[in-house]
Formats: C-alpha cells, sequence, structure tokens
C-alpha cells in the first residue's frame, strides 16, 4: 500500500518572512503487485493450451490369419524406392533381379521435375490399379533422417493409399554403391 512519510523536518526557508509547507515524500510499497504477478502467470500457466505434437497418421494394416498373404503385393503394381546418402534416390518396379538389374534400376531426385520421385510415382500410380499399387521404400544406412521424411511426404503429397518402410537388402546395398561410385557421389 501507499504511506505518506512526514518524518522529514521542516523546510528552507528563502528570503524572510517566506514559509513553505513541507515536502511529504511518498513510498510505495510493491509486495501485493509481487503477489498479483505471481497469480497472473499461474493463471495464465494453467489456462494455455500445450502445443500438441505433429506426426504423420499411419494407418496400419489388419493382421490377416496367414502371415504370408498380409505381405503380398503384385510385382506389376510395386514400385520400390531406395533411399541412399547425399539425397540420392534410386527407384525400380516390380522385382529386382541380375537379368533386368541394368534396365530397370533408375535414379531420381526429391524434385517434382522430369527426373523427380514425384513424377515417377505419379506416373505408376496412373498405370496400375489402385488395388494393386504399392510404394515399398527402403532407406539405405547412410540415408539421413530428413530423406526418409520426404519420401514419406511425397508419399502424402502423391496421395499413395499404400506404402511400407522395409529394411533394404544386401544386394540392393551394393547396387546402390555401385551406382553412387559411377555417378561420383561422394
Amino acid at each position: 500500500m501507499a504511506e505518506m512519510d512526514t518524518s522529514s523536518g521542516g523546510g528552507h526557508k528563502k528570503g524572510p518572512g517566506v514559509k513553505k509547507g513541507k515536502k511529504l515524500s511518498t513510498r510505495v510499497d510493491l509486495t501485493p503487485m509481487v503477489d498479483l504477478g505471481f497469480l497472473l502467470i499461474t493463471f495464465f500457466i494453467f489456462t494455455t493450451t500445450m502445443s500438441q505434437p505433429t506426426a504423420m497418421k499411419l494407418f496400419l494394416p489388419k493382421d490377416a490369419d496367414n502371415p504370408e498373404d498380409q505381405n503380398k503385393a503384385k510385382e506389376s503394381g510395386a514400385l520400390t524406392v531406395l533411399l541412399g546418402k547425399d539425397n540420392h534416390v534410386f527407384y525400380y518396379e516390380g522385382i529386382l533381379d541380375n537379368s533386368n538389374a541394368s534396365t530397370k534400376f533408375k535414379s531420381a531426385n526429391f524434385g517434382n521435375g522430369e527426373d523427380g520421385l514425384r513424377t515417377e510415382i505419379i506416373r505408376k500410380k496412373a498405370s496400375t490399379p489402385d488395388k494393386d499399387f504399392v510404394v515399398v521404400i527402403k532407406p539405405g544406412a547412410e540415408c539421413t533422417y530428413k530423406n526418409v521424411v520426404d519420401a514419406l511426404d511425397e508419399m502424402s503429397i502423391s496421395d499413395v493409399k499404400r506404402y511400407a518402410l522395409v529394411d533394404i537388402s544386401e544386394v540392393e546395398t551394393q547396387l546402390i554403391k555401385a551406382t553412387e561410385g559411377a555417378t561420383g557421389a561422394k
């Protein structure tokens, strides 16, 4: 609360017969203001909503009676995306074996231009029935987390309903290294 301090002595006179009123000093006690500040801080902390974490919604497949039937996909509808180091993306359609590795194994980037991953996904999606189309994403050991998130973003942008994250095989890893070595990737 505010209080008046009247303990100061009499005022100084200037000149003969001049009387001046006493100067009163005021002192404001700020203790109640601190209490009010803490009450307001507490109120705003309790009434604000905390930010919700943003996460991508994943729809997991239903369990099948026979585990072999659960993961079956038609070869003609499968597009496999391999993620390498330094933002390199490789893909192939169907099943890759030694006889067709040189013709099926292709390179792309994360852009949406002529040689972009999005263009290939949209092209494959347009030429395949929806129930058969599936994208298999295989991140390599030297792939960054950002590249995996970018690949998952491409799935949501391209409106791909069925996709899977799968471990990369040793043959695919060697093929990526050989291709990156041929293109001069570090």
